[in-house]
């Protein structure tokens, strides 16, 4: 008997936060008697029964500045950017997006996960949200900063966003003080 595969996506960045989420849901699915065959296909390739897909997502910010200066030399002399410069910084991103990403396979791994990697571009509560739609995401998993009012409502806060937002339950992890 096969089932439909379920899909597990866990949004990290480069905090502490995120990565005690991924630690922490790695641990806790651990705790499961029959954990490793959760995360294995079956040799046809199909789903077998019980199968979880695990994503390990994140989403590289758009550069914060202004890029009024591509194709029009004299807007950089007036405050564009170079695109020189806006080609460097987004790579720099990149580089920072995949090292991190890679060291969340390399947790997954110690746990006999094979963890599936997605990055996208762009803001990330809304990136997170439309990704969990795009691959129809059974749960979210995201860590939580645990910032105060004030400082949640100046800078909003991803995880808030994503539970009001995303179309699959949303599991917040919160690191302990």
């Amino acid at each position: 008997m096969t089932t439909e595969v379920k899909k597990i996506l866990v949004a990290v960045d480069e905090s502490e936060y995120s990565k005690y989420a991924l630690e922490w849901i790695l641990t806790n699915l651990s705790l499961h008697a029959n954990f490793t065959t959760l995360f294995t296909q079956s040799e046809s390739g199909g789903a077998d029964h019980g199968v979880i897909s695990f994503y390990v997502m994140h989403v590289q910010p758009l550069p914060n500045i202004s890029t009024a200066g591509i194709g029009n030399p004299s807007a950089i002399a007036f405050g564009g950017t170079p695109p020189e410069l806006v080609e460097s910084i987004v790579n720099h991103q990149k580089k920072i997006s995949e090292a991190l990403l890679g060291r969340a396979k390399e947790i997954c791994a110690q746990k006999n996960v094979n963890a599936k990697i997605v990055m996208e571009i762009g803001d990330p509560k809304e990136a997170i949200c439309d990704a969990v739609e795009k691959m129809k995401v059974d749960l979210l998993i995201i860590g939580s900063h645990g910032y105060g009012m004030v400082k949640r409502a100046l800078l909003g806060s991803v995880s808030n966003y994503c539970v009001q937002h995303a179309k699959c339950p949303v599991l917040v992890v919160r690191k302990p003080l």
